[in-house]
């Protein structure tokens, strides 16, 4: 009597937590084509039966007990909708897969990685970047970006903070704040939720470097220049470094080309610069006053 009313009206959640695995698999068949295959094995899985362009096909829909039985109706329901359309259920899913595989945190900062690379970002930006978005993978890198909290968000970022790197968490909720404006521009999320999270880490003390800061000092320093009897090139860069105020990389690198003596001015393109913009620097009296012997700069080949 009891199996009479079952196939009438379907299976119940007790029915199903009391089914017992046999020798081979068999189903437990609810309604609407909806069943429960239970394998030798104990595992039990929700799937549909179907035909579409004349061909049987079978779509599965989870496991039990992490898909109980009033969910997997749901979805039962959601795929004969699919199957009204003339859309293929299965496949239908399989897209759904992909798209959400593009829409996860890690997915969206990747491709703007790639946006900023090809928009000439210096490689060490790109590095520092790179490093910091990856110390939020494991938390959140998986997770479709328009579904994670703010609070998910500073969970993740506390971990690196939990390790004392102060710097690099909030260095990291910057970077993220960008992957979010950028998936918002690209319709994947709704809000930049990184920018809740302002004065919610840690600020790091702030650390003064010894630096000079009078005449006399600054004096003292020229002078030992000047006494410095290592290679040549070196002490001609550590002479000029005292007034152009440079990057090592970008002395070392100076061309003929980029120098107006006229106007002294020094105009370091934009594609050597960190920012990527052209930065022009005045040149001192003692710069241009001995042009081609003053302006040795440390290189295998010198100034072109």
């Amino acid at each position: 009597m009891l199996e009479g009313k079952r196939q009438k009206s379907g299976l119940t959640a007790a029915w199903v937590s009391r089914a017992k695995p046999k020798d081979k698999p068999y189903k437990l068949s609810d309604r609407d084509g909806l069943y429960l295959q239970i394998e030798p094995s104990g595992l039990r899985v929700w799937r549909m039966n179907y035909r579409f362009l004349g061909k049987q096909r079978t779509i599965t829909f989870g496991r039990w007990p992490e898909l109980l039985l009033g969910e997997a109706r749901e979805r039962l329901f959601d795929a004969r909708r699919l199957l009204a359309k003339g859309v293929d259920p299965v496949e239908h899913a399989k897209l759904q897969k992909m798209l959400a595989a593009a829409h996860t945190f890690e997915a969206v900062a990747k491709e703007w990685l790639e946006k900023i690379a090809a928009e000439g970002a210096a490689a060490m930006t790109l590095k520092k970047a790179r490093w910091l978005l990856s110390k939020l993978y494991p938390s959140i890198g998986k997770r479709p970006i328009r579904e994670i909290s703010a609070h998910e968000l500073l969970l993740a970022l506390k971990k690196i903070e939990a390790t004392k790197r102060y710097d690099t968490a909030n260095r990291a909720r910057t970077a993220s704040s960008q992957v979010f404006r950028y998936a918002i521009a690209t319709a994947r999320a709704e809000r930049d939720i990184a920018s809740d999270l302002q004065g919610a880490l840690v600020t790091p003390r702030t650390t003064h470097r010894a630096a000079i800061t009078t005449p006399i000092e600054a004096g003292a320093l020229l002078r030992t220049i000047d006494e410095y009897d290592g290679y040549p090139l070196t002490r001609t860069a550590l002479r000029l470094l005292a007034h152009v105020f440079v990057r090592p990389g970008e002395l070392r690198w100076a061309e003929w080309s980029e120098f107006d003596l006229n106007k002294r001015v020094w105009t370091i393109p934009g594609h050597k610069m960190k920012m990527r913009r052209p930065h022009a620097v005045p040149l001192t009296r003692q710069v241009v006053a001995s042009p081609r012997s003053g302006m040795q700069i440390i290189s295998a080949r010198g100034l072109k």
